[in-house]
């Protein structure tokens, strides 16, 4: 999948990255449309790479997953009326 950042930089997932960061954008796919807030968003986020894939422990974040995650951030300020604070 081509994800292009609000910067409009694009990101191939396929080779930008890891099997264990594809993972945790899927769910954080899922919960950009379901959080009531930013904050409740980050939660999200942090308890996703402290899980891991499949329960396998904390996911470093790479330079690709910050941008794009960085992106997922803004489009749920848009979504909830908030400045992205």
């Amino acid at each position: 999948m081509i994800i292009t950042t609000w910067n409009g930089k694009s990101f191939d997932t396929e080779k930008d990255l890891n099997a264990p960061e594809r993972h945790v954008l899927q769910k954080l796919f899922a919960w950009e449309s379901m959080v009531s807030s930013l904050a409740q968003f980050k939660q999200k986020k942090q308890e996703a790479l402290l899980k891991g894939w499949n329960n396998s422990g904390p996911i470093q974040e790479g330079m690709a997953l910050k941008v794009i995650i960085k992106t997922l951030e803004k489009k749920v300020a848009v979504r909830l009326g908030t400045n992205g604070t």
